[in-house]
């Protein structure tokens, strides 16, 4: 049985991989539809909608069976093999509760809906709802099945595989006679079965043992947040951290009806359509990286490095900003910039740090350079046009992009042994480097496509969404001409983009049950009055906030920070607009830019900059994480400094997206 669940996520997780290809055609189609022959399809929107949310929730099961989901594992690798085990027997208790009681509760909407055939209600008036509740259920029950066979070959004792043996039985039996019950009115067994579950409810019924609105909600906040840290730290996926804390919550307040409260939110999540654009710029991502681009774009730029002293280091700095255009993924740029440009650089005798830093800051940029993820989840969690977004952040990548450049060009003119010119090298070596035809035709297919998605989100003919799905196709065409692409490739990137989506679909799943809760029982009016509060001027709150999110960067993922941060944030700065001297509007678009600066920052910050960790899985084995931690400092400064000035000078970031609205 255990074999035969593990089979099945894995075939499940490989097959809707297939729907985000889909998902791009059938944009691609609407684009065409409306733009070549003013015939804007009824469906494409719905459809889309329904594939994309299938393939985020069925693939669970092959992200838990390959252990991708995120966590907080600092403390947890500190941890002696014993203690990790009993910590990851734990996670596996917590999950298999969480996720059961998610599979129980969604299962009946589910069943509701399709016994009702729930509609959109639009001109098209597909049975959506009724997909995403079902798609929402089968997600959860996979994701559960894997939980208890990854729980199953957790334990190696007799008596604790039958012990989880008959709990097993018992989880999946009442689902079962749920959805007998459901069609069979007056079945003998799916009656005892909604007694016992309503004795059990009635039993975990924590409002008995805690009277929680007898506390402020200061209090609560408190509590909270420390149950957040601790479970984090134990190495748990952060999804499973959210939604237990998400469900404790709705328990304590609103007793067992809560849980409608956990899986409304979570279904709400399913029909958010700009988040279908963080697949899409993956795939697109993926298939480039698949076809080698980056191997191109930095032949070509070495081009027009020229004699320039330091030159191999610029291009590598020009280079990282239009992979970062391409992808809007920091940890896949660092880590083919680390394949690429690291060995040249060291071929050619650069200096190791100056080489690590130029490598670990270019290929941050993606987070701040459209079209970022980080930015598309940010727009959603702080409800600000990602456009906007995308159009405040260009100015300040291009700006930290040119302060990299100056530093490198400075240095390496106040000591030139840093970096021998390409001359230097030419007569050390007498070695030419030519581009081919094909792979030059690449390079100038590839930077047109970045001008086509971004232009046409800037100048607002496609929506972020629809240009993510052309760019999807953009890439096909670079990699056909790149003579890379076939169908092995193909199903590689759709892989890639599956098991990278899945990672975070379920951590963002918890985050948005968890703070739609915590804000409905005043959470968020209180963390607003906080700050509202404090003794300082509009700035002083901001500098409060950024060093908060300073402190949550040591230990926690950035998505985790989003959620959790942004929703509280988001609407204090709006608040503040008028003292910083903003209009509401952009506000919170010019917070995005410092979060996600901020963000940058973090991403690079020793000792857990993520960073240094991936440039490290690729490095030369002589090249030790103190070295790496020693390199980035200097661009750390120069990413502090970028930070002030946008902060200062709020025109910087806002100057394109006001000009161009």
């Amino acid at each position: 049985m255990n074999s035969a669940i593990n089979k099945f996520s894995q075939f499940t997780g490989l097959a809707v991989a297939q729907l985000y290809f889909l998902c791009g055609v059938i944009t691609l189609y609407e684009v065409i539809s409306r733009y070549a022959f003013h015939a804007p399809t009824q469906w494409a929107f719905e459809m889309v909608m329904v594939f994309c949310a299938t393939a985020w929730m069925l693939s669970a099961g092959y992200v838990t069976l390959k252990n991708r989901h995120i966590g907080i594992t600092v403390f947890y690798l500190m941890a002696s093999d014993r203690a990790k085990w009993r910590l990851d027997l734990f996670a596996l208790i917590v999950g298999v509760i969480a996720l059961f009681l998610l599979t129980n509760d969604s299962m009946g909407r589910a069943l509701d809906a399709i016994s009702n055939v729930e509609r959109a209600g639009t001109a098209f008036n597909s049975p959506e709802p009724l997909m995403l509740k079902t798609a929402l259920f089968l997600g959860a029950t996979i994701y559960l099945l894997q939980l208890l066979a990854n729980f199953y070959r957790h334990v190696s004792s007799p008596a604790a595989r039958l012990a989880i043996v008959v709990v097993s039985t018992i989880l999946i039996g009442r689902l079962v006679l749920l959805l007998i019950g459901h069609y069979w009115e007056g079945f003998i067994l799916a009656e005892w079965a909604d007694s016992a579950t309503a004795s059990v409810a009635e039993g975990l019924d924590l409002r008995q043992l805690i009277n929680i609105r007898a506390y402020d909600i200061g209090t609560v906040s408190i509590g909270i947040v420390i149950t957040l840290l601790l479970l984090m730290m134990t190495g748990m996926p952060l999804g499973v951290v959210t939604l237990i804390i998400s469900i404790v919550c709705a328990l304590l307040f609103f007793g067992p009806k809560g849980l409608y409260l956990v899986s409304t939110n979570a279904f709400g999540l399913l029909e958010s359509y700009p988040l279908i654009a963080v697949p899409l710029f993956v795939l697109m991502a993926s298939i480039l990286e698949k076809a080698g681009i980056a191997e191109d774009l930095f032949d070509a730029m070495s081009i027009f490095a020229g004699n320039l002293r330091g030159g191999v280091a610029v291009q590598t700095v020009v280079v990282a900003v239009i992979m970062a255009a391409m992808s809007g993924i920091m940890g896949g740029e660092i880590v083919m910039l680390g394949l690429v440009a690291l060995p040249q650089m060291l071929r050619l005798g650069y200096d190791r740090k100056l080489s690590i830093g130029t490598i670990c800051a270019g290929g941050s940029l993606a987070t701040l350079i459209p079209p970022s993820i980080i930015m598309i989840v940010y727009g959603l969690s702080a409800q600000v046009s990602i456009g906007d977004l995308f159009m405040a952040g260009a100015l300040p990548g291009l700006l930290l992009a040119s302060f990299y450049i100056i530093f490198v060009l400075v240095r390496c003119y106040l000591n030139p042994s840093l970096a021998p010119t390409a001359s230097e090298v030419a007569a050390r070596d007498d070695v030419e480097h030519k581009l081919s035809s094909n792979r030059s035709v690449a390079v100038g297919l590839c930077i047109l496509l970045i001008a086509c998605v971004m232009g046409s989100i800037y100048g607002g003919i496609a929506s972020v969404t629809e240009a993510a799905g052309v760019g999807v196709f953009g890439s096909i065409v670079v990699a056909a001409v790149r003579m890379r692409f076939n169908w092995s490739m193909l199903q590689e990137a759709l892989t890639q983009t599956m098991a990278t989506v899945g990672t975070i679909i379920w951590l963002i799943l918890g985050a948005v049950s968890f703070v739609g809760i915590y804000n409905l029982v005043g959470g968020g009016e209180f963390m607003r009055s906080l700050f509202s509060g404090l003794d300082l001027p509009a700035i002083g709150i901001i500098l409060v906030m950024m060093a908060i999110l300073v402190v949550l960067g040591t230990f926690m993922e950035w998505i985790a920070i989003v959620f959790i941060t942004v929703p509280i944030f988001a609407p204090v700065v709006v608040d503040m607009a008028p003292e910083l001297g903003l209009d509401p509007e952009w506000a919170a678009v010019w917070f995005g830019v410092l979060f996600v600066m901020n963000m940058q920052i973090y991403f690079l910050s020793p000792p857990f900059g993520p960073a240094c960790f991936w440039l490290k899985s690729v490095a030369p084995p002589d090249i030790e994480l103190q070295e790496i931690f020693a390199a980035v400092i200097p661009f750390i400064g120069l990413q502090i400094i970028g930070l002030i000035l946008v902060m200062v000078f709020p025109e910087i970031a806002l100057w394109l997206p006001q000009a161009l609205s």
